[in-house]
């Protein structure tokens, strides 16, 4: 199954689609409209509708007035006829890389399936723009055969495994190496922008995001600078083992 947050309408979903012809059987519910920015969040105050695309390039999609979690969520327990064996999300336009991970809605949709029990990977661009799409599905290709034993056995053994992938937008992305990293991260993100509407309101856009604080070797944006493929794995456990003795005697009641 394949969902993203740029909407069912994107370039990269597309492109993530033609590249998996003949790997296995594709199943596509993705955003209606764009989603980006979502994180995991569900719609629990109102109704979704579910649509099929009937023309052109992307006749057979399905696509949602929902998140990308809805996307994943609905398609999983009850719109597609049978269970996928792999989720897949993407190709993102921009980065998906260190803090960002927290709000990106392209790993939402792949986090969504691997919280499911589904072996998922997330694919993105580090820029934004589309730059040598082909490239990009033809890496994206490149991982999901390697990764299609592992997708099997996770399915036996129910221990899913949750990718992301973070691409160099370039003609022979390829071709280029692939590092396993973990997660860098952010400064804050840059000030917030202030307008003025036309009836005098302020209007607030939240700002772009802040620059790398830790790139060191070993990390998703050291990967990517150094013209490598990024390929982080993630799992949903935010709890801080090392402190829970600490915490466990400090609050004694």
């Amino acid at each position: 199954m394949i969902s993203n947050d740029d909407g069912y309408l994107a370039p990269g979903l597309l492109a993530l689609v033609q590249a998996c012809q003949g790997l296995a059987e594709v199943d596509v519910v993705a955003p209606e409209q764009n989603a980006s920015g979502t994180s995991n969040s569900l719609s629990l105050h109102r109704p979704l509708s579910v649509f099929k695309a009937t023309t052109g390039a992307q006749a057979g999609f399905h696509y949602v007035n929902g998140t990308p979690s809805d996307c994943v969520h609905i398609a999983l327990t009850g719109l597609l006829p049978q269970r996928p064996d792999l989720v897949i999300s993407g190709i993102n336009q921009g980065a998906n890389m260190g803090d960002d991970t927290l709000y990106s809605g392209t790993v939402a949709a792949a986090m969504e399936g691997y919280q499911f029990g589904i072996p998922a990977v997330a694919f993105s661009q580090v820029d934004r723009g589309w730059a040598h799409l082909d490239a990009a599905a033809a890496t994206a290709r490149r991982v999901l055969e390697s990764v299609w034993p592992q997708v099997a056995q996770a399915q036996q053994t129910r221990r899913p495994w949750l990718l992301n992938v973070n691409m160099p937008n370039e003609p022979d992305t390829a071709s280029l190496p692939w590092a396993v990293t973990r997660l860098g991260r952010r400064h804050a993100s840059e000030p917030v922008i202030r307008q003025i509407s036309p009836r005098g309101d302020t209007l607030y856009w939240i700002g772009a995001a802040g620059a790398a604080c830790d790139g060191a070797a070993g990390t998703d944006f050291h990967a990517t600078e150094h013209r490598q493929v990024s390929i982080t794995p993630l799992h949903v456990d935010l709890t801080d083992h090392a402190s829970l003795p600490e915490w466990a005697a400090r609050l004694q009641p």
